[in-house]
């Protein structure tokens, strides 16, 4: 993905030269009838009744002698509705994509609405430059080099005054590069995502100033008594690996945030063999991990002054002769044994040993990220990630970071009672409770039993991680919300120092 930023007036703009314009109109906004010729071709089409909503939310020239853009693409927006914009832009990058390498966004008629819009807690920039990341971005590693398309133009946003817009515009910059990081390695067929492979690229975030990566291993591995994380991975001829990143921006001595992330690279569901429709798609089961991968890379290019770590356990989940089986009783890295009821639910596992480990970096707190259960599909479907916490502070914080990016989430409860099922005759805790009902709520709580001494939120991402169908692909979901949230923490941690 190829953007910049330019300070250039809106009559500078549609004059520049180019191969396409793009122009988001508010719906309420009159053009005037004196100007460029692009303005006034626009108060004519709106005289004609063009712009007007419907199917007449759009006009289009192509070649027009009067006009130094090849293609002019004009589309009325609700400035005050994000989601609108967003998906407007997305939809005109992707129609002039294909015939343009230079193309020019005109902000200027919406700069007061984003305005508006930021004072509402939403990241406009963010917004825009992301829809040309989702519009530009193609999956390329499985495919023939012939067959890749990825569209190496240039978008410049013209704005009335770059400077004062700069630093959003690098910052979403650098989450959009972590999201496409993130949707690449989750779009990834099992074969060329494996653990392994996983933990090379981590190391890979090694290139930027203060992180650090470190990649285990089954031995060591098994020398911290992982021993819920070694049941799901005894099924797989591939190696287990326990990613572990650093980053340290802030103070040697400043509690980090840490992300950890499922990683289960492909998950059959184990002895407990999941339906064979739609299996290839647990290749998505690693969307926790991916995600996390991709908030680090943009943690990396930003340099926060903040700490933040990582941490990422990986493998995968095989009906093989030695898989852990149902009944299966295993002893945790706590000390907690668990009662194996179903193999299916195995994310939970490997997370409960990670979850563990990440008391030793005595941490601000701790969110997990994992596609964990279709029942939180059944509940909030593909809009809105789950979010779990105990902690109101934490919950808003994540909360607001969604809002801000419309990388959205919604507070789950956690109420006592739905862990009341959560009850074993011959282990300390079930890794499932009882019945389908409240699925996501039981598996939160059966993470929360792993999280007693510090705070900590899950988010449930199994409805926002990918998407189906013949759009198939990942989303690069939660990267917004993860950057966002630990950036807007490193600035509360800032302001509280000066107090």
């Amino acid at each position: 993905m190829n953007v910049e930023l330019k300070t250039l007036s809106f009559d500078k703009a549609c004059q520049k030269r180019c191969d396409a314009l793009i122009i988001l109109l508010p719906k309420d906004t009159r053009a005037p009838s004196k100007g460029t010729a692009v303005t006034q071709w626009i108060a004519q089409a709106q005289h004609k009744g063009a712009l007007s909503g419907g199917a007449n939310n759009t006009i289009t020239a192509y070649g027009d002698p009067r006009f130094n853009a090849q293609l002019v693409h004009v589309v009325a927006v609700d400035a005050h509705a994000p989601d609108e914009v967003q998906a407007a832009l997305v939809a005109a990058v992707r129609a002039v994509s294909g015939q343009a390498q230079s193309v020019v966004v005109a902000l200027h008629p919406l700069e007061a609405g984003f305005e508006a819009s930021s004072d509402n807690g939403v990241d406009w920039m963010h917004l825009l430059v992301s829809s040309v990341g989702e519009a530009t971005y193609q999956y390329s590693t499985s495919k023939a080099k012939t067959a890749r398309k990825a569209w190496t133009g240039m978008v410049t946003f013209a704005v009335t005054q770059s400077g004062a817009v700069k630093s959003t515009f690098e910052r979403a910059c650098a989450v959009v590069s972590g999201m496409n990081l993130a949707k690449e390695w989750a779009n990834r067929p099992a074969n060329l995502a494996t653990p392994t492979m996983l933990g090379e690229e981590a190391k890979r975030l090694a290139k930027f100033k203060g992180m650090r990566v470190e990649v285990m291993g089954p031995r060591e591995v098994a020398r911290l008594k992982m021993g819920a994380f070694m049941a799901v991975a005894q099924g797989s001829v591939q190696p287990l690996r326990f990613i572990v990143v650093r980053y340290q921006g802030g103070p040697a001595d400043q509690a980090p945030v840490v992300l950890v992330g499922k990683g289960i690279t492909f998950d059959t569901g184990g002895i407990s063999l999941k339906p064979g429709g739609d299996m290839d798609e647990m290749k998505y089961d690693m969307g926790g991990a991916a995600s996390v991968l991709g908030a680090m890379h943009a943690i990396g290019q930003l340099q926060p002054a903040t700490n933040v770590v990582a941490l990422i356990p990986s493998c995968e989940n095989m009906p093989d002769a030695a898989a852990v089986k149902p009944g299966d009783v295993v002893t945790s890295m706590s000390g907690q044994t668990i009662e194996i009821l179903n193999t299916d639910a195995e994310g939970r596992l490997i997370l409960c040993d990670a979850l563990t480990y990440a008391k030793r970096f005595k941490p601000a707190h701790v969110v997990d990220i994992a596609t964990l259960t279709g029942a939180c599909v059944i509940a909030l479907g593909h809009v809105r990630t789950g979010m779990f916490s105990a902690d109101d502070a934490l919950a808003q914080s994540l909360s607001d970071a969604g809002e801000q990016t419309r990388d959205l989430c919604w507070r789950m409860p956690l109420d006592a009672a739905y862990g009341r099922s959560l009850k074993s005759n011959f282990a300390d805790i079930p890794n499932i409770g009882g019945g389908r009902a409240g699925g996501s709520i039981t598996a939160a709580k059966f993470l929360e039993k792993f999280t007693e001494s510090f705070k900590w939120a899950h988010l449930d991402i199994a409805g926002t991680a990918w998407i189906s169908g013949a759009a198939k692909g990942a989303t690069g979901r939660p990267v917004p919300l993860l950057v966002h949230h630990v950036l807007n923490n490193a600035a509360k941690g800032r302001r509280g120092s000066r107090r």
